[in-house]
């Protein structure tokens, strides 16, 4: 009876040794998948990157920052150009502070520190060797990486595709699908999911019409854009003139 329960044990514990096994290769599978994104000099001189990080835009993603491009850091934070120490010193700050977010993996990535073919053609060849992407806010490396076939995450770029879409005075149209908060507006939203609240529009809810942006706000729960009907004139003060009394004297 004892060796029928030593065997059940082990049998069990090889069970359980085969399942444990099989999470760890698979986690470490689809590590190992995840794609790293190369760092560019622009990207840390920029500083935008760090408020994403922090922001948790970039939670468990991996981080490479070659020695080359610490190196063109460092070259710039001791040359003569007052503007571009500043910078250079600022990007050296944040690799630092980009260093200790949490859930994020900063790796300074261990290339030559001397590319005499150039750092943006060095980070090209490094993401190319590694199947990563490149983080740059520079027009040009963006153009040849997507030449090259290499993913490029361009932070200024982003920022253009979450600013707000409208601004006072544009005009653009929408279908006003509901009743708003006051019983004068129609709301309607926009492609991108924009709430959409046009003032004295009850009359024409259930339909599509030409609107303009008359003011566009950013709330915690995302973007608001008010406006008016196009063919409704906007509200403008009304400047009565004085008029000076009549005086005896005016009609002789």
């Amino acid at each position: 009876m004892e060796i029928y329960i030593l065997i059940i044990s082990v049998l069990v514990a090889l069970e359980s040794s085969v399942i444990l096994y099989l999470t760890v290769a698979k986690r470490s599978g689809q590590k190992s998948k995840s794609k790293p994104m190369f760092v560019d000099t622009s990207a840390l001189i920029d500083g935008r990157l760090l408020a994403l990080a922090e922001s948790g835009f970039l939670s468990n993603d991996l981080v490479y920052i070659p020695q080359s491009v610490i190196a063109e850091l460092h070259m710039l934070a001791d040359g003569s150009s007052s503007d571009k120490r500043a910078k250079a010193r600022l990007g050296l700050d944040i690799v630092s502070e980009l260093q200790s977010v949490t859930d994020l993996n900063v790796l300074i990535y261990k290339d030559d520190v001397e590319a005499p073919e150039g750092v943006d053609q060095r980070l090209l060849n490094l993401a190319k060797k590694e199947n990563g992407t490149i983080c740059t806010v520079d027009y040009n490396l963006n153009k040849v990486a997507t030449t090259y076939g290499i993913g490029v995450a361009n932070i200024n770029n982003l920022a253009k595709n979450l600013r707000l879409q409208y601004l006072p005075g544009d005009a653009f149209r929408v279908h006003l699908s509901t009743k708003g908060s006051d019983p004068f507006q129609a709301v309607g939203h926009l492609d991108d999911g924009t709430m959409v609240v046009v003032d004295q529009a009850n009359s024409v809810i259930g339909t599509t019409q030409d609107v303009v942006c008359t003011r566009s706000i950013q709330t915690a729960a995302g973007r608001m854009v008010f406006a008016r009907l196009a063919n409704q004139p906007s509200a403008k003060k009304n400047n009565h003139k004085r008029t000076r009394p009549v005086r005896r004297s005016d009609n002789q």
